[in-house]
């Protein structure tokens, strides 16, 4: 069995669309489209079917997704184990950042760099959810991931815990609030993030256990992004705390949101018993040393009499 074609039936199901597996995999969805096809007809059965948009997985095709993500996780390990010379005088280090906590990583990157000029850094932009499956397949020895996660496959190390606050344009029913109530927002058209990111889930749970659907208008994977919309009159937008402060208070009006408070936490995760090379534990040293958010450093807000929202990390 070639693993190049495990790699690609991986993908596949992961996207659920052969064109988005191509595009992720850099390749063209008939060379994607072939390889499947040879995989099937190697094991003797169909691995997927399609029905209606969704692609659903054989009985055959579910065994061959589930041993096929170890079968390349203990390939990814033995290449590590093979690769690492025992010193860091060169080498990669794969490493997954998600869209919306990019910025928590760039201390460490730079410290990395700095310490370890001649390691190679690969970073790849992924969701959480996308930044776990790829870890578990060991297609990344390190990754940005959003709490809480499953303890039994992950060791974590927590960088963040912040709290979402509500971002809209200056000039809206919310400028002389202190806070903002989510149930308040149930009227308002929402900027969400894109399906593919975790928050996306821990933003539509909070909203419909306030009692409302959000009105979703429009959908993006960066919150600067997402900002310019907020601006642009477009809706109002759900942010972590840190990112709101870079916000120019003369054209946004950021809030806390309260009942419930909805948590941003963050955390570097890594296959838990895998094998980590000697430039994995040194980007885990240096983490710990240059990362100070751990739990305990939540966004506190107070106001100043002018109505400027003053801001610090606890």
């Amino acid at each position: 069995m070639e693993l190049r074609a495990l790699r690609y039936f991986i993908e596949v199901v992961r996207q659920q669309s052969f064109t988005l597996a191509a595009e992720h995999m850099f390749v063209t969805q008939p060379t994607i489209s072939k390889m499947v096809k040879a995989l099937e007809e190697e094991i003797g059965a169909p691995l997927l079917l399609r029905e209606g948009r969704q692609m659903v997985l054989t009985d055959e095709g579910r065994i061959v997704y589930q041993r096929g993500q170890d079968v390349l996780a203990a390939y990814a390990q033995l290449q590590a184990e093979l690769d690492d010379t025992g010193t860091l005088g060169r080498g990669t280090l794969t490493i997954g950042i998600p869209p919306m906590g990019g910025s928590l990583f760039t201390p460490v990157i730079a410290a990395f760099r700095r310490r370890y000029s001649k390691v190679e850094l690969k970073l790849f932009e992924q969701g959480s959810r996308a930044i776990e499956a790829a870890l578990v397949a060991g297609e990344l020895e390190f990754g940005g991931v959003l709490l809480p996660v499953d303890t039994q496959m992950f060791d974590v190390l927590p960088i963040s815990r912040q709290l979402l606050w509500v971002v809209a344009r200056h000039g809206s029913r919310f400028d002389d609030a202190n806070e903002v109530r989510l149930s308040d927002l149930a009227s308002e058209p929402f900027v969400f993030y894109g399906e593919s990111l975790a928050l996306n889930d821990v933003v539509t749970r909070a909203c419909r256990d306030a009692g409302f659907a959000p009105q979703i208008v429009a959908r993006s994977s960066h919150w600067d992004f997402m900002a310019a919309l907020v601006h642009a009159g477009v809706g109002v937008a759900l942010l972590p705390a840190p990112y709101c402060r870079r916000l120019d208070p003369a054209h946004f009006t950021c809030r806390p949101v309260v009942e419930p408070e909805i948590r941003w936490e963050m955390a570097i995760a890594w296959r838990k018993n895998g094998y980590l090379s000697h430039a994995a534990r040194a980007w885990l040293e240096v983490a710990r040393e240059t990362l100070p958010g751990q739990p305990g450093d939540d966004f506190v807000y107070t106001r100043s009499d002018s109505g400027t929202d003053v801001s610090g990390d606890a």
